[in-house]
């Protein structure tokens, strides 16, 4: 016999199954978690710059070309050893696409149906991996589980529709640590096929990394796992970064990859607070968006800003990791700060003119002192920061570069140091003005 509680028990049961069976039904088909504006299973005309999109810029780097052979954009990436330069005075034998470290930028638009052949021009076998990208298994490009490495002097097959848009990289999954370590990397943007937001007046890609380059060495050494002393966007360092140039009032997009091998990088940017939008998943809601002046970018994700250009100015922007603005730092040196060397710098310019003792007011003055002739650097290296600015020398390198956000542009080639209004400009105190307002020095 069944009582009343079994009834409720037993009906009860049914129901909660019907609703789990419904709960589960109803995720079989919700939207998924990368961002989409058109059915990903749609067929659609392939994307072309300045028709369905604004190009993005790539500092200090280049887009890929594509063609289209029947519907299908068509891209070629040859992996090969490269001289790269690094910055004026400091080069390297890296690994790269195309001739270029990083790799040019990818652009593509959601919906696209592309193809992508990758040929081996390296000693060693290899892949590449659509990171963050939502493809079909075989097209994964992890060596030895999604297919086998690309031998030397062999061409691969790529081909898969973009289901996302949003801003993703590319990197080998094969012997990671060396073939990334070497430079085999690149940013891929997929631009949405219908926008929600605005288009962006100008759109930054950088890309992060770091390296280990001993000075007076002419190779990457791969082998390191902290002391990485060449921090770099788009594989250049500081003074070797170009500018990023807007006009005034334009809307400014900026796309942060980061294939460090070790380190997340907390970019901060002067002169501007800015919302973080996208991640490599794709948009931020807007009401989950945040007003930032430094986004952290960890290691292997994307992180997208965008922001109003409405201040004039030359601004940095960096790393705030100090000694992530430094170039081939020396991990190894003892502190000298405060130390008092005159007497043995007395000494020893006796028997070498050139001697000077570093680090004692900090390291500030290196560059300075190599600038003016004062000090020699060995073969292949330069100074630990900087060079020279508009109004003194700047001291810091590395993983560093300069906004600059002008009126009346006539192009976005790099306009110059600024000139701050006179009433804008950091300058001496007069002794009228301290005694003034009662400061005593």
């Amino acid at each position: 016999m069944v009582t009343r509680r079994d009834m409720f028990r037993l009906t009860g049961g049914a129901m909660a199954g019907s609703a789990l069976l419904a709960a589960s039904a109803n995720n079989a088909t919700a939207d998924p978690a990368y961002a989409q504006t058109v059915d990903p299973d749609g067929v659609y005309t392939p994307g072309e710059p300045n028709r369905d999109y604004t190009p993005v810029t790539t500092p200090n780097g280049t887009t890929l070309p594509f063609r289209i052979i029947d519907g299908v954009k068509v891209f070629h990436l040859v992996a090969e050893p490269v001289q790269h330069q690094f910055a004026p005075g400091l080069q390297a034998r890296c690994w790269g696409y195309n001739g270029h470290v990083h790799g040019p930028t990818i652009e593509v638009v959601e919906g696209d149906r592309v193809r992508i052949y990758v040929t081996n021009r390296l000693e060693a076998p290899t892949t590449v991996h659509w990171h963050g990208v939502i493809v079909p298994s075989g097209m994964d490009g992890v060596g030895g589980l999604s297919q086998r490495a690309i031998h030397k002097g062999e061409t691969f097959k790529y081909e898969f529709s973009v289901r996302q848009y949003g801003t993703l990289m590319y990197h080998s999954h094969h012997d990671e640590m060396t073939q990334m370590g070497m430079g085999l990397m690149g940013m891929i943007v997929a631009h949405p096929r219908a926008p929600k937001t605005s288009i962006p007046d100008r759109d930054f890609v950088i890309m992060l990394s770091e390296w280990a380059i001993e000075p007076g060495t002419f190779r990457p050494d791969t082998n390191v796992m902290s002391d990485f002393n060449i921090l770099t966007m788009n594989a250049r360092c500081y003074p070797g970064t170009a500018p990023l140039v807007a006009q005034k009032g334009q809307r400014v997009r900026i796309r942060f990859g980061n294939l460090s091998a070790m380190d997340h990088h907390p970019i901060h940017l002067h002169g501007y607070a800015f919302q973080i939008t996208e991640t490599d998943g794709g948009s931020i809601p807007k009401a989950a968006q945040w007003p930032e002046t430094t986004v952290l970018v960890p290691v292997g994700s994307t992180r997208t800003i965008d922001f109003l250009a409405d201040n004039p100015g030359d601004w940095a922007m960096h790393c705030h990791m100090t000694h992530h603005i430094m170039n081939q730092m020396g991990h190894n040196i003892p502190n000298m700060v405060g130390a008092n060397f005159s007497a043995v710098d007395e000494k020893m310019t006796g028997l070498l003119p050139a001697y000077m003792t570093m680090g004692t007011d900090g390291m500030g003055d290196m560059g300075k002192h190599v600038e003016m002739g004062h000090m020699a650097m060995p073969i292949n290296s330069i100074p630990m920061v900087g060079a020279n600015g508009p109004h003194d020398y700047i001291t810091m390198g590395g993983m560093f570069t300069i906004l600059k956000v002008r009126e009346n542009l006539q192009g976005y080639e790099d306009p110059g140091w600024y000139q701050a209004p006179a009433e804008t400009q950091a300058k001496p105190a007069s002794t009228d003005e301290l005694i003034r307002d009662g400061i005593e020095t």
